[in-house]
């Protein structure tokens, strides 16, 4: 067994994988082909559904993957083959010629700036041209350039050189060769990603005219760092569009190009870009043609029905055959409207081709190479119970090499895969591992010497905000030695110049005028400790969401506001101290709460990776929902699923079930909780280092809809599973969809509900082939590979009749009346039984357990994960995970998969020898105290209590009640030093005197304050 693990691709799959393995304990080789990682992700310009900035909530990431000592980046290489077996597998990786020496290049850019050659840039989908020698976009990682060796003057025709004159560091040499090397490890990981679909073989969508773009070109045109400066313009011309128009499903959902299924993302893309666009230009006039809607995760529901209400987005549901070119070269399309069965036609100034995710090229290369299996649509086959394995034990696979997905579903699976690696491997944890090492940190002066530092973002602050004049202006704030304006201050050539300047300039403060620091303070953090200087000397001045993003209109106010942020940072920054954190102790145990299937897989890979894990479920058995369903829609029996975790579970001694048991108090925090469990009438007390929610969910009782309950004739899809298997009699079925989902009281998707209905009909129709089946529906939602049941159903004689949601089906005696949007008139149907699919709704215990570990529940009771696209299996608060239905409804396989991520990142901390505090804590002045128990009782974490302490006063000594703050426990947050009455509770790095200096500074900058009908307007 080898401790070491290659994973191939480095897009945001191959990066989680990598540092969720990296932080386990093992040595870790990232293998990707391109000249830097970050994949496509790093192309986007935003994330639905919270719109945040793709590069800002990657960068960091791509940071630290970079930096990490246990992670070796093999950029711009291929696997050729993969032999071996588990434990010991043989990856031979061909690193190609890059002509530029990673170990010298500086990443200075003076190559790219005096090439002549200008080719088009892949990074930008060709909307720009690129230099011959080029480093990918500015947050590359590594920042190294590259000589593309086909477009190279001097590689091709011997003249030039330019670059090699103008590199100071001599890195640059034409005579590198391509170099195969060999890997040994115990594990990989395929992370190989897709391939956008090429439209071109589509020429009836006309992408040879330049106003016909693919939604990958669209995000390159709306990303600040794009070709454009975030403005959609006509290629052709470069003028404005006034009207645009989306075609949904090219190069999905078509069999006629051997694309039968459903690419999962391109509707809400293509929602995500309408907004963005009319948030550009909110006079612009937008069409979406769709098939179906597919908004059916979690939150998309309600950002779909955002982008109609709030921004006047047109959805039609169609599917043009053709893009049109006129004889005046303007685009046009012809199509039926399904609602009303008119042929209509309508003019566009441009036309984006919503393109689905192809198989990379890749992943068949190195499936064909290595004995891997694929599936039948080019994707690496895996089983829906062991969704991240494949047929060649020890390889794993994650993300869309395994099938069409969005980017939460992606990390999950990444961090699933990299938990099954480390339970391979778990015996050589440690092994091969290597400690991160800094410089001695510089002692403090007494003179503060304070750096500021500010940040463009692309276009995102330095649209709106002067940032020039912001800087100019630090430099006349008192304690200021140094400001500088970065293009974009996370990414890693900033890193080494704030570095530089820390040194350069024997900086002791540094503030960073940039984003959020919920997503970047860390980094910068960092940063600084590189240098040599204390973390806790930094200050992050947030002039993006507080200030450009707010006030995009306002950019002289917007400007002025700014400078006062960064003033009132800097003031504060002078009275800023070293902060250090405490090693402490942990529990090298978990615990799981739920013992569903997600549960249980949860338990598994915790015990398999070497810890202690005590699964808590209320039930007598274990298997949750999964007991009540009779097939799965692979045709596998839910029962023979369960009765294996169940075996596994009973034959691994590190597993403890605890049935018909409640968890009922849980105190302690990272590392050291301690949960007491209600069992048999028997409390029994655990200690565990870090928890596992996963409390699942519970179908909908659709009391009342559509006669539910008074009409013995209408069951749910749970009930006609159970019908099923007890040979059902009906003979003509009607199927009711989004029955109690996607309405006012609950308007999210349901999201299984469409492949639990499409599968249970095909049940039907195989078994009474006579069998009238129906599926009414509003948006038919079999999204991925589960598209081929679609097609399956139709080709067995399903009928589907669309609704619309203002006219819902009508339950009558004998029959159920609907009104086909298609022919637009109303249909009677004969009916022995109507099933209604309803959505799953958050489980009964989550309300008591989210207050037991201070986790949040969203508007809908499931619990609300850290950040819904790179944190999917995280709360804020540290320790805690969650997976599964607990989250957001999710068919079994996706459950699996979660589930092995939070064990995957519960695992992060258990393999630690210790835990480190949080260093901005509360302390406690003992003589102030005066022992009232305010903190205690305001303490949302349980950080302060009353403790016996000798006081001695005047050579008396007596003892009292005095507050300790556990520094473990405390997260800072400050609500103890606000309460005190006494001002014994001081919360370091916002402290009294820090907070009192930054409001000073504030007021130095207000010209005027108005109160008006209880609206404070503050005038800088």
């Amino acid at each position: 067994m080898k401790g070491s693990v290659a994973v191939v691709g480095g897009g945001v799959a191959g990066i989680q994988a990598a540092l969720d393995l990296a932080d386990n304990g093992f040595k870790t080789y990232l293998i990707e082909s391109k000249p830097s990682i970050g994949g496509t992700m790093s192309q986007l310009d935003k994330t639905f559904p919270t719109n945040d900035c793709a590069m800002c909530i990657l960068s960091p990431k791509l940071v630290e993957t970079g930096r990490h000592p246990n992670i070796e980046l093999l950029s711009y290489s291929d696997v050729k083959s993969i032999t071996g077996e588990a434990g010991d597998f043989r990856v031979k990786v061909l690193r190609k010629a890059r002509y530029v020496d990673e170990a010298k290049c500086t990443g200075c850019g003076n190559c790219t700036e005096k090439c002549p050659k200008k080719v088009d840039d892949d990074y930008n989908a060709g909307m720009s041209k690129r230099k011959a020698i080029y480093i990918p976009f500015a947050q590359a990682i590594p920042r190294v350039a590259t000589i593309d060796a086909a477009n190279c003057i001097y590689l091709t025709k011997g003249k030039c050189g330019n670059c090699k004159k103008v590199c100071g560091v001599e890195a640059v040499d034409y005579e590198a060769k391509d170099e195969e090397i060999e890997l040994n490890v115990g594990s990989v990981v395929i992370a190989t990603g897709f391939k956008p679909f090429d439209p071109s073989v589509l020429t009836n969508y006309r992408f040879d005219h330049p106003d016909v773009i693919t939604s990958l070109q669209l995000e390159r045109l709306l990303s600040a760092s794009g070709p454009t400066q975030g403005h959609v313009t006509k290629p052709s011309n470069g003028e404005v569009p006034k009207k645009i128009g989306f075609i949904q499903c090219v190069g999905s959902r078509n069999p006629r190009i051997s694309r039968k299924y459903c690419s999962s993302v391109c509707c809400m893309y293509a929602t995500k870009e309408a907004i963005i666009a009319k948030e550009h230009d909110p006079e612009l006039d937008i069409t979406i043609f769709n098939i179906d809607i597919r908004a059916f995760g979690k939150n998309f529901e309600e950002f779909y029905n955002r982008a109609q209400r709030e921004y006047g987005i047109k959805y039609t549901n169609s599917r043009p055959p053709e893009v049109i070119v006129g004889a005046d070269n303007t685009l046009s399309v012809k199509y039926e409207d399904f609602n009303t069965g008119e042929l209509k036609s309508q003019g566009l100034d441009m036309v984006i081709l919503s393109i689905g995710l192809d198989p990379s090229d890749s992943t068949r290369t190195i499936a064909e190479s290595s004995g891997i299996a694929l599936d039948e649509f080019g994707n690496i086959a895996t089983s829906i119970e062991a969704p991240v394995e494949t047929s060649v034990s020890g390889i794993y696979v994650c993300g869309v090499a395994q099938g069409p997905k969005d980017i939460p579903d992606t990390v999950a699976q990444a961090s699933a895969a990299a938990s099954k690696a480390a339970a391979l491997l778990s015996g050589e944890r440690g092994t091969l591992i290597k400690e991160r090492e800094f410089p001695d940190e510089k002692t403090l002066s007494s003179e503060p010497r304070t750096g500021v530092f500010v940040c463009h973002c692309g276009i995102n602050i330095g649209s709106v905000v002067n940032v020039p004049g912001v800087v100019e202006y630090a430099k006349t704030l008192p304690n200021v030695t140094y400001a500088q304006e970065l293009l974009y201050a996370c990414s890693s050539d900033s890193q080494e110049a704030i570095k530089q300047a820390i040194s350069g300039n024997n900086l002791n403060r540094v503030v960073v005028a940039s984003c959020t620091p919920r997503t970047h303070e860390p980094l910068f953090q960092n940063t600084c400790r590189e240098a040599g200087l204390n973390p806790y000397l930094f200050e992050l001045a947030n002039i993006r969401e507080h200030c450009s993003w707010v006030h995009m209109k306002e950019k002289d106010k917007a400007t002025e506001k700014a400078k006062s942020i960064v003033r009132m940072a800097v003031a504060k920054s002078a009275f800023f101290q070293p902060l250090y954190k405490q090693k402490v102790s942990l529990i090298n145990k978990a615990m799981v709460i739920g013992g569903g299937v997600a549960g249980m897989t949860a338990a598994l890979d915790i015990a398999n990776n070497g810890y202690e894990v005590t699964l808590v479920e209320k039930e007598k058995e274990l298997g949750g929902m999964l007991k009540d369903m009779t097939e799965m829609h692979d045709g596998k029996k839910p029962s023979e699923i369960i009765s294996d975790l169940a075996r596994q579970i009973h034959d691994n001694n590190k597993i403890t079930v605890m049935n018909e048991a409640k968890l009922v108090d849980v105190e302690g925090h990272l590392g050291n909780f301690k949960g007491t469990v209600l069992s048999g009438g028997q409390e029994t007390h655990l200690d565990f280092g870090a928890a596992v929610i996963a409390t699942g969910a519970r179908n909908l009782e659709p009391a009342g809809l559509f006669g539910y309950g008074s009409n013995s004739r209408v069951v749910t899809q749970a009930q006609l599973e159970k019908m099923l298997a007890e040979n059902l009699s009906a003979n003509n079925i009607t199927m009711i969809q989004c029955a109690g989902a996607r309405n006012p009281e609950r308007e999210y998707c349901g999201r299984t509900c469409c492949v639990d209905a499409v599968k249970n009909a095909i049940r039907i129709k195989k078994a009474n082939s006579k069998a009238n089946v129906f599926v009414l529906y509003r948006d038919i939602r079999t999204y991925g590979v589960t598209e081929k049941l679609y097609e399956t159903a139709r080709e067995l004689g399903v009928l589907f009749i669309q609704y619309d949601k203002d006219a819902p089906p009508q339950v009558q005696d004998s029959a159920v009346v609907v009104h086909d949007v298609m022919l637009n008139e109303d249909i009677e149907i004969e009916t022995d039984l109507v099933v209604l699919s309803t959505p799953l709704i958050s489980g009964e215990d989550n309300s008591g357990i989210n207050q037991l570990f201070k986790v949040p529940l969203d508007k809908n009771g499931f619990f609300l994960e850290a950040h819904p696209k790179l944190r999917p299996v995280e709360f804020a608060t540290d320790g805690v995970f969650l997976c599964g239905s607990a989250q957001a409804p999710k068919l079994m396989e996706e459950a699996i998969s979660q589930a092995s991520a939070a064990a995957s990142r519960a695992c992060t901390i258990l393999s630690r020898d210790f835990i480190e505090t949080e260093a901005m804590v509360s302390i406690v002045n003992e003589a102030k105290c005066i022992g009232c128990g305010t903190c205690v009782t305001v303490c949302p974490y349980n950080a302060p209590a009353l403790e016996e302490a000798t006081v001695t006063a005047e050579e008396v000594s007596y003892t009292a009640k005095k507050s300790r703050i556990n520094p473990a426990a405390c997260k800072g947050c400050g609500s103890c030093a606000a309460a005190c009455p006494s001002g014994a509770i001081t919360a370091q790095h916002f402290s009294r005197k820090e907070i009192g200096e930054a409001i000073d500074a504030f007021e130095q900058g207000i010209k005027s304050i108005a109160v008006n009908e209880k609206v404070v307007e503050v005038t800088v």
